[in-house]
């Protein structure tokens, strides 16, 4: 029978007096008992009775420390003659110091348990700092922060903001939800701009190309990245009639954008990022498949190539198809759309850009096409909007919804309904940059939730990312997803409201009469956010099993924790290993790790591309804006193999691409050890950089 605990309360490190929970104590011991391979939970529950007993007598109406229970611990573990165990415990609670001291020399105080990295990424970009530079809140503070701000919106609809303060605050410290990284940063500061994505007009006049430059710069300055189409601009060569002069084309104010968003930091924190579209039949189409070319010139744009039906049909036949003029409207000459189609592959496999959007796909299911076309999308490609949309984003820490190796769906439903709920608020509390935005927003009140984690999900699960099973688990999952959030955005619209624009949309002729947003679905890259909960980004499968990762100027070595869980708990675990794997990332040709295990425990390059593109399209199909993913590519890669994944990307109806082949950018965020490019120097392991969460491993990708 249970020792019950007769002392409620245990005091902190940092002094704060929290409830005495025995469990915690259980826990520790187990994890000494798996490292040593010896002992089971059964034996953790017997020694933390004596260590309750021991705590019941000695602290009797008072209230003991932290470190005061570690010390009876290790006392108890060595009565009982574990002396192994007792080591294990040492050493676990000497690397906890050591990793306490490491996040205090940042200043941050980590009541939150983050890794290293996500503490250093939160003290540098996230954590309120006063005006000596000084970190002045703790994460669950950032998130109190962020939780009450995004909650005063219920006050706009007669509502106590207090119910929806506490579950916006549990889902994020948690880890279970969190928003986009603006949001995270603005909510509750003087800033309070909370959107990620904005899409920004630029029609063919002087006037107007600036007027978007201006807004792109306010928008940047915020913390927010901006899309455009370029597709307006006259060519390079046409006429210019009031100086009678020649255009100088879309590329050339490209260039521009690019430049100012070089020297605009974004809100202080980070540099802007941007997409460029152009439609395929644009004259300049060759120019713009081309300048990026050489490394370096655009880097702060992922371009796109807008094609339509017609284009890739002309592909597939191989016929041709006509370059229109924007400002006549006129066919100007008549291209084969195979020569275009491969200058697109060939470069997309030189550099990684551009990529492809399928925008009569797009625009097939546009929410609201009586308020006209889409053109565009936020830098990632994740969300299509209208001129002057803005979006929110977050995701869903699918990693957290496994319970005993099962989906725990009920809980799922919870978090989503809250994040829904949190994301409509946002839309009503935000900062808008610009008015234009702000009625627009307001009007479609689109929002966009997706998920993290999914490739960790498929590991507890025991499903291999590139089988039947894993897709039909994507679709499963992203299916429940996107009918609780529309179910929800329902109830929120019968409390609050419809969009306003709902009767411009397709919505009440799919039986819904109330609706409160236009979009309630979206898989975004979540770089940032997906460290600080620590889980696999997006969709995205592992980029390594084991690897070092850059942090401050010092490697530190990271094993993803449920390999290493499983590793112990299978007894094939042991250092050496770990750092055999981190030479190579991949477990696929280390017998000595078991054949089951390996089959779970596949990497992005690990994976045929096909199965990278099956898996966007089954989120696809649930997902009501788009899905940011990159088919990442081994250096040896072919031609062919780019060619095979776009025109499938374009079959299984995907609203866009990206490729990213290894080495083809002498700029990584991952460098692959052992198995990297021939022509690389690189270091004995796969190295990461400390924001490197997966997928395109290029620096503006993950915004």
């Amino acid at each position: 029978m249970k020792v019950e605990p007769k002392v409620s309360k245990i005091r902190k490190r940092d002094g704060r007096i929290v409830d005495f929970d025995r469990n915690r104590i259980t826990n520790a011991i187990y994890k000494a008992i798996k490292a040593v391979k010896f002992g089971d939970r059964e034996l953790a529950e017997k020694l933390s009775d004596q260590v309750v007993r021991i705590v019941n007598e000695r602290f009797a109406g008072k209230i003991p420390s932290v470190e005061d229970v570690q010390d009876i611990v290790e006392e108890v573990l060595v009565k009982n003659g574990y002396f192994q165990l007792a080591k294990a415990y040492i050493l676990y609670r000497q690397k906890r110091t050591e990793l306490r001291e490491t996040k205090w020399l940042l200043g941050v105080t980590d009541d939150l348990k983050l890794s290293l990295n996500a503490v250093r990424l939160l003290e540098r970009r996230y954590l309120i700092k006063d005006e000596f530079g000084r970190v002045v809140e703790t994460p669950s503070e950032m998130f109190r922060r962020v939780a009450k701000a995004i909650a005063s919106a219920d006050k706009m609809y007669g509502k106590d903001p207090s119910k929806a303060e506490r579950e916006f605050f549990e889902v994020m410290t948690h880890l279970e939800f969190l928003p986009n990284s603006p949001t995270l940063m603005n909510a509750g500061t003087s800033i309070g701009q909370l959107s990620a994505c904005f899409v920004l007009p630029i029609e063919d006049s002087i006037e107007s190309i600036f007027d978007a430059l201006k807004a792109m710069a306010i928008i940047h300055k915020s913390g927010g990245g901006t899309g455009f189409s370029f597709s307006k601009l006259r060519p390079r060569g046409d006429i210019v009639r009031s100086t009678m002069g020649v255009a100088s084309g879309p590329v050339s104010f490209m260039r521009i954008f690019d430049v100012a968003t070089e020297v605009i930091k974004q809100g202080g924190r980070r540099r802007g990022a941007n997409m460029g579209i152009l439609r395929v039949d644009h004259p300049d189409i060759v120019e713009f498949i081309t300048a990026k070319s050489k490394e370096g010139v655009l880097k702060n744009f992922n371009i796109s190539v807008a094609a339509t039906d017609d284009f890739m049909k002309a592909v597939e036949e191989d016929g041709e198809y006509e370059l229109i003029n924007p400002r006549t409207g006129k066919a100007v000459k008549r291209v084969m759309a195979r020569d275009i189609f491969d200058l697109i592959v060939t470069m997309a496999w030189r550099t990684g850009d551009p990529g492809m959007v399928f925008i009569d796909e797009i625009n097939r299911h546009n929410p609201t096409p009586a308020l006209g076309e889409i053109e565009s999308t936020n830098p990632c490609g994740e969300v299509p909007l209208l001129p002057y949309e803005s979006c929110n984003l977050g995701s869903v820490n699918l990693a957290k919804m496994v319970r005993d190796g099962e989906v725990d769906w009920e809980r799922l439903r919870e978090v989503v309904r809250t994040a829904i709920h949190f994301l409509d608020n946002v839309i009503d509390v935000n900062n808008y940059p610009l008015p234009e935005i702000e009625k627009m927003t307001k009007a479609n009140r689109k929002v966009g939730l997706g998920v993290m984690g999914f490739a960790d999900m498929l590991i507890e699960l025991g499903i291999p990312y590139d089988s039947e099973e894993g897709l039909q688990m994507a679709e499963k999952v992203m299916s429940f997803i996107s009918r609780e959030a529309r179910q929800m955005s329902v109830e929120l619209a019968e409390e609050r409201g419809s969009f306003p624009n709902i009767d411009l949309s397709i919505w009440p002729k799919r039986g819904f009469s109330v609706l409160r947003n236009a979009t309630v679905t979206t898989i975004a890259p979540t770089g940032s956010i997906s460290i600080i909960a620590g889980a696999s980004s997006g969709i995205e499968p592992l980029f390594a099993v084991a690897f070092v990762r850059n942090v401050m100027g010092t490697q530190l070595f990271e094993v993803n924790p449920i390999f290493e869980r499983v590793a112990k708990e299978r007894g094939f675990y042991s250092k050496e290993l770990l750092r055999k794997v981190a030479r190579v990332g991949t477990v696929q040709e280390l017998t000595e790790i078991p054949e089951d295990v390996r089959r779970v425990f596949v990497t992005a390059l690990d994976i045929a591309p096909e199965w990278h593109v099956r898996m966007q399209a089954a989120f696809q199909k649930y997902v009501d804006n788009a899905v940011a993913k990159t088919v990442n590519l081994p250096y040896e890669a072919t031609l062919e193999d780019v060619r095979r994944v776009f025109m499938l990307a374009y079959k299984l109806k995907c609203k866009g691409i990206t490729v990213y082949r290894y080495g083809s950018k002498k700029e990584q965020v991952l460098y692959l050890g052992l198995k990297s490019a021939p022509s690389e120097v690189t270091e004995p392991y796969v190295v990461a950089d400390s924001e490197y969460a997966g997928g395109c491993p290029t620096g503006v990708c993950p915004f």
